[in-house]
């Protein structure tokens, strides 16, 4: 499998190793931005997103020997993490305080239990990451900052109808990519 991590990500990982308190805050300062946004799209309370990105940073420094042995893409990784995190932190308060899941969001919620093991997620984020652009923008901002078609469309100056079908030809190639590597035990039911 081609290296997945870029040369910065990898320093990042190693530093993090050797020396957390230098490591995390270099993280945080190349995808800090990016996490609050993937967090902050789920979680509206700013003292709740501040504890999910500590939360996020806790479990980088748990996994990141096996990023770096893996060679995962970090990126890729950390929003998969921001998002999974964000919405078990949702779940938590939802059960806590009885508030309503909306629809669209507990369909989200289900299709995310229904992906099957974390590595079959990571594996996915990783081709999202290898999409060419606008592609791979798009599915971060649809399936991991659960923005809306009109709201890509809005920020990428493009076409509603042009964003939906970028989804719906990227989710089928994304399939088959995923099965061409993985076989087919993995390709019978949605990926993504």
């Amino acid at each position: 499998m081609e290296t997945m991590q870029t040369a910065e990500d990898s320093q990042i990982l190693q530093t993090i190793l050797r020396d957390p308190q230098t490591g995390l805050p270099q993280l945080l300062e190349r995808y800090g931005g990016l996490l609050h946004g993937v967090v902050r799209h789920i979680l509206t309370d700013e003292r709740d997103v501040e504890e999910c990105l500590a939360d996020i940073l806790v479990q980088c420094w748990r996994k990141a020997e096996v990023l770096v042995r893996e060679d995962y893409s970090l990126k890729a990784w950390l929003i998969v993490t921001a998002r999974n995190k964000a919405i078990d932190r949702y779940r938590r308060q939802r059960r806590e305080n009885a508030v309503p899941l909306p629809e669209d969001f507990e369909l989200l919620a289900q299709e995310i239990e229904a992906a099957g093991p974390s590595e079959a997620e990571e594996v996915i984020a990783q081709l999202v990451e290898e999409l060419p652009p606008p592609d791979r923008e798009i599915f971060l901002r649809r399936y991991y900052g659960l923005q809306s078609s009109r709201e890509i469309a809005r920020a990428l100056g493009m076409e509603e109808h042009n964003v939906n079908v970028r989804l719906s030809r990227g989710r089928a190639r994304l399939k088959q990519q995923f099965v061409q590597r993985f076989g087919k035990e993995y390709g019978h039911g949605k990926c993504v």
